[in-house]
C-alpha cells in the first residue's frame, strides 16, 4: 500500500512509523517543520494518571466563571466564530457524569499499551529520551484531593493504584514543595519523555525504513476518483498518486477534510509552556500543581512547566498574564524557587480538541481510502502509539485493540 501521511506531529510520525514498520510504502507531509507545533511544547510526559477528558461536570461553568479572571488556568473568549461557539454549546452537552466516566474509560484503554509501545520503540532502534519517574498530582485543599479522587476507581480498575498523600508526607515524597500542598496522589507509572527527541528517533527510523518525509509543504487539495481518494496536491503544484490518505494534522485537520466534504469539529485549545535550563531546582518526580493546573517535568538539563487551556484563540501568540500565572505556581509550589536564571522563551500553542473530549481515529464516510487520527487535546503524547496501531489495524484489515462499540466512539462519523 502506498500511503500518504498528512501532518509531522508525534501522532502523524507514530501513525507513519506503523504504516512503514508493516510493508507500507509512506509519505509524509508536513507544512511546517515536523513536531514544532502541539508536539514540540506539550507537558512532555506520558500523562495515564490524568487521561480525564476535558469535558468534565463542571468545567464550562467554571470557565465562565473565570472569564473574568485574565490568568485563570481555563479561559474562553467572548468573541468567538458561530462555528466556534456551536462547538462549545456541544462540548457543554458532555459535561456530564456519565460522559466523563465513559471517556475516561476510552481514554485508559486507548493508553493502556503505551509504556509497552515506547519501549518497544526503543526496542526498535528509536533513540529518545524517556524517564521513568512516576507524576504526584500535588493539592492544595482537601476540597480539590477528594474531586479529583471521585474518578480513582476507573484507574485502579485499569490497574494504575495511586499512593495517598497527607500532611508532611506530600514533603517526604517530593522535598522540594512547600508545605501549602497538603495532599497528593502518587501514580509510580507515569513516565516522562523529551518531546523533540522523539521527534528526531522518530524521523531516523522513518528514513532506515525507506519513507519520505516533506516539510514545509502543504495539501491544497485531494483528488477524487468516486468513493476513492486517488492523489494528494501539494502547494509545489506535485501531484503525489495514493491508495490511502491519513490526515493527522492537529488543528487544521478539520479544515483539510472539510475539503473532502465531511467537516469535523476539531478546534484550537490553546496551551503554554516555559522551559528552564539548568533545571532552577531538582526534583524526584514529576508533578502537576492541581490547583494552579501547571505541569512540573523534570528532563534532562531542563525543567519544563505547562499549562492553562484557552479557547477561541486564532493564533499562537503569548499572552503574557498567562505566562506569569505558571511562573507564579511555581513560586508558590517550591519552597526554594525564587527568581530562576535560564528561563527559555515561553512558547504557545493549539492543541485539537473535540467536542467530546475524545480522539477522531478511523474511516471517513465519504471516501473509503481516506483516514483521520486527530483531535487527542492535551493526550497527543500519551495517546499517540495506541492511536497509531488501532489506525493501522483498520487500515490493513487486522483485528485492533479496541472493540467495535469503542471504535465507533471514536470513529470520524460519530459527529
Amino acid at each position: 500500500m502506498k500511503a500518504v501521511v498528512v501532518g509531522g506531529g508525534v501522532v502523524g510520525l507514530t501513525t507513519a512509523y506503523e504504516l512503514a514498520s508493516a510493508g507500507c510504502e509512506v509519505t509524509v507531509l508536513e507544512a511546517g517543520k515536523c513536531g514544532a507545533a502541539a508536539s514540540h511544547g506539550n507537558a512532555a510526559k506520558i500523562a495515564i494518571a490524568e487521561s480525564n477528558p476535558v469535558p468534565a461536570p463542571g468545567v464550562l461553568l467554571q470557565g465562565i466563571k473565570w472569564m473574568l479572571k485574565p490568568d485563570s488556568p481555563l479561559s474562553i473568549r467572548p468573541s468567538l466564530a458561530p462555528g466556534y461557539i456551536k462547538f462549545l454549546l456541544r462540548m457543554a452537552m458532555h459535561c456530564n457524569v456519565r460522559d466523563f466516566e465513559a471517556g475516561l474509560d476510552l481514554h485508559l484503554r486507548l493508553g493502556a499499551d503505551a509504556n509497552d509501545l515506547f519501549d518497544d520503540y526503543q526496542r526498535a532502534g528509536i533513540d529518545f529520551e524517556m524517564h521513568t519517574k512516576g507524576v504526584l498530582l500535588a493539592f492544595e485543599t482537601r476540597e480539590r484531593f477528594d474531586e479529583h479522587s471521585e474518578s480513582l476507581e476507573a484507574f485502579e480498575s485499569a490497574g494504575h493504584i495511586a499512593e495517598h498523600l497527607h500532611g508532611d508526607a506530600v514533603q517526604a515524597a517530593e522535598p522540594a514543595l512547600s508545605d501549602r500542598l497538603k495532599h497528593g496522589l502518587f501514580f509510580p507509572n507515569d513516565r516522562q519523555i523529551e518531546p523533540d527527541s522523539l521527534t528526531r528517533g522518530l524521523l531516523a527510523k522513518l528514513d532506515e525504513l525507506g519513507a519520505t518525509v516533506r516539510e514545509g509543504v502543504s495539501v491544497i487539495r485531494f483528488v477524487r476518483s468516486g468513493e476513492t481518494v486517488t492523489a494528494v496536491v501539494t502547494n509545489d503544484a506535485e501531484v503525489l498518486a495514493t491508495d490511502a490518505v491519513v490526515v493527522a494534522a492537529g488543528v487544521p485537520t478539520g479544515q483539510l477534510l472539510a475539503s473532502l466534504g465531511q467537516r469535523l469539529p476539531i478546534y484550537s485549545g490553546k496551551g503554554y509552556s516555559l522551559d528552564y535550563s539548568p533545571a532552577p531546582i531538582q526534583l524526584r518526580t514529576s508533578l502537576t500543581l492541581e490547583d494552579a493546573r501547571v505541569a512540573v517535568t523534570p528532563l534532562n538539563g531542563m525543567l519544563r512547566l505547562a499549562g492553562t487551556m484557552e479557547f477561541g484563540s486564532k493564533d499562537d501568540s503569548i499572552n503574557e498574564v498567562r505566562v506569569e500565572a505558571i511562573r507564579r505556581a511555581a513560586r508558590e509550589a517550591f519552597h526554594s524557587w525564587g527568581e530562576p536564571a535560564g528561563e527559555r522563551e515561553a512558547w504557545a500553542g493549539s492543541r485539537p480538541m473535540t467536542p467530546d473530549g475524545l480522539p477522531v481515529i478511523g474511516r471517513l464516510d465519504v471516501a473509503r481510502n481516506a483516514y483521520v487520527n486527530s483531535g487527542h487535546s492535551m493526550l497527543g503524547l500519551t495517546l499517540a502509539p495506541g492511536s497509531a496501531k488501532v489506525l493501522t489495524d483498520i487500515m490493513l484489515d487486522r483485528a485492533p485493540s479496541l472493540s467495535p462499540e469503542l471504535l465507533a466512539r471514536v470513529s470520524p462519523n460519530r459527529f
